[in-house]
């Protein structure tokens, strides 16, 4: 409303000194996000904000002020779907992803819960007896508090997910991310439905919870759907589920949480976040009625591209129960990357990614999105996929290109990268030696794969004269964080700590919401006001008071 409807009958009276005036009272008001505000105008068309509970709306048209508008309060608390925070028992609608290799680390996971949100272990490709003390440490050290770990699709290697799946049941492990999934396998339904009963009022208990990450509807209508019963009778033979769980399970969806990945880091699709996410929270809103008699809320969120203030905003006003973030957390000092990573990443622009093959689907010529900026990894992989898709084995290889394997990419010659990898797997999964011995082809996949593998590891490690085979997930989001943080604190490596980025990007969202509210009815701000640059700790404490208890 850009001027005073002639119609309004509400004005308010009170003291003007109570008002909010000017520009400098409307930035105080804006930056009160706890505190509603009724939104007057005068004859003259100036603005004024009355906090709510200081004066009287009356109905007199001949008063200074009239009523025009509402600015309601909104808390980073508040944003999201309340349920995921109840039903997580976190304050924050806000998921740190699961960044593979630990990088998404203990102290990461760690941070996230003491900040409120809810943090997830990057378990995909370690051991299991990392994965296992790993687990042990966050169950020691948060006790009650919310935590996930990562359950990865693993096609080549399925005795590794049936592995990590018995783990965390034998632990008590109540959440796992779900990524890469292509489509339902039995461990992942194994997990979801361990143990399921019908409590005393007769309502159905599902003890571990799913959230899943998809970016293709076919794949979110299997995980908003009850598991097929062809694969519970499997489960039914293997002795994992009772015929009785089996029923229970056939009126229960595989995951209540559905995260939409747009154009992120590692694994992706590159999926419009505006096309990709109402595309699935209609498929949310077909499927919900399956589930009307248990009760069930199921619930969308938002995940790629989200590392500011206003991708966040925009990721709840679309409509998202909770948000996830990946590529920014790995720039923090608490993930497992190195600092000669964390320093890459801090210089990185958004057009400083690509698409790169993948070591765990390598065959398959499934790709994963990496950092270019200051490596040679991005080119290095899609050669070797490139050679894997033109020659039978290692031994057809052209002798130019076998030097320039050994030279520049290995450092080794191909017959001890051969035994190393075979040692390799004999200990981690054996089977693929014994395929290897019969087929070729798939043993110079093995070997390439190495190399893929091996990559990610040198850039954790921060292996100094391997920087240039360096394997960074990481998608745009780093760069449009990095533009955000500008020369503030947040420029520095050092200064970039998990809990700090959760607040910076929850406040905001929650103050851009209230400037677009405003926006909506009328009210002209400045550039300034409707920014929300990087601010610290102290600045920030107000917003987030006991934003880390336990529910």
């Amino acid at each position: 409303m850009n001027v005073l409807d002639k119609t309004a009958t509400l004005s308010w009276r009170g003291d003007r000194e109570q008002l909010f005036m000017g520009q400098d009272g409307l930035s105080s008001a804006l930056n009160a996000l706890e505190q509603s505000f009724f939104l007057l105008k005068n004859q003259q068309g100036e603005v004024a904000l009355a906090p709510l509970g200081v004066g009287e709306l009356v109905p007199d048209t001949k008063a200074d002020w009239h009523f025009c508008g509402h600015l309601p309060g909104l808390r980073p608390t508040q944003l999201g779907d309340p349920s995921f925070c109840r039903d997580h028992k976190v304050k924050l609608p806000y998921v740190v992803g699961a960044m593979a290799n630990g990088i998404a680390s203990v102290e990461l996971v760690e941070a996230a819960s003491a900040a409120g949100g809810l943090g997830m272990f990057g378990a995909a490709g370690l051991p299991l007896e990392l994965v296992e003390t790993s687990i042990d440490r966050l169950q020691a050290s948060l006790g009650n508090k919310a935590f996930g770990s990562n359950l990865i699709h693993s096609p080549n290697e399925p005795d590794l997910e049936e592995g990590i799946v018995d783990l965390y049941l034998r632990k008590g492990v109540k959440l796992v991310s779900a990524s890469a999934y292509l489509g339902l396998t039995l461990p992942i339904l194994k997990y979801r439905f361990h143990g399921i009963h019908r409590d005393s009022a007769g309502k159905i208990v599902v003890p571990q919870k799913v959230l899943a990450k998809i970016s293709r509807v076919e794949v979110a209508d299997k995980f908003l759907s009850p598991p097929p019963e062809k694969m519970l009778k499997a489960l039914v033979e293997r002795g994992d589920l009772t015929a009785e769980q089996a029923e229970l399970a056939a009126q229960m969806p595989v995951a209540e949480d559905l995260t939409a990945e747009a154009d992120s880091g590692g694994h992706t699709d590159n999926r419009p976040a505006l096309a990709l996410y109402p595309t699935i929270m209609a498929l949310r809103d077909e499927k919900a009625s399956l589930y009307k008699e248990q009760g069930l809320t199921l619930r969308v969120g938002a995940a790629g591209g989200i590392s500011t203030p206003a991708s966040a905003c925009a990721a709840f006003a679309m409509g998202a129960a909770y948000i996830v973030t990946g590529s920014v957390n790995q720039s923090c000092v608490e993930s497992g990357s190195s600092d000669i990573v964390r320093e890459m990443l801090c210089k990185a622009s958004q057009a400083d990614v690509a698409m790169a093959p993948a070591a765990d689907m390598f065959e398959m010529g499934v790709q994963v999105q990496v950092l270019k900026w200051g490596t040679m990894f991005p080119v290095r992989a899609k050669k070797l996929y490139q050679l894997y898709r033109d020659f039978g084995s290692i031994d057809e290889l052209p002798a130019k290109e076998r030097e320039a394997l050994e030279k520049g990419y290995f450092r080794q010659n191909l017959d001890d990268v051969w035994r190393d990898t075979h040692a390799f797997f004999q200990k981690r999964d054996p089977r693929q030696n014994e395929r290897a011995a019969k087929d070729p082809k798939h043993k110079m996949a093995l070997i390439f794969r190495s190399y893929l593998g091996r990559a990610s590891g040198w850039a954790n490690a921060g292996v100094a004269d391997r920087k240039v085979d360096y394997q960074v997930w990481c998608g745009p989001a780093m760069g449009a964080f990095n533009q955000w943080a500008g020369n503030s604190f947040l420029k520095e490596p050092a200064q970039r700590k998990a809990g700090i980025v959760c607040e910076n990007i929850l406040a905001g969202a929650a103050y851009l919401s209230r400037v677009n509210s405003l926006r909506q009815q009328g009210v002209a701000m400045t550039d300034a006001q409707q920014t929300f640059l990087p601010r610290t700790s102290e600045q920030l404490a107000s917003y987030f008071q006991d934003a880390g208890a336990e529910n």
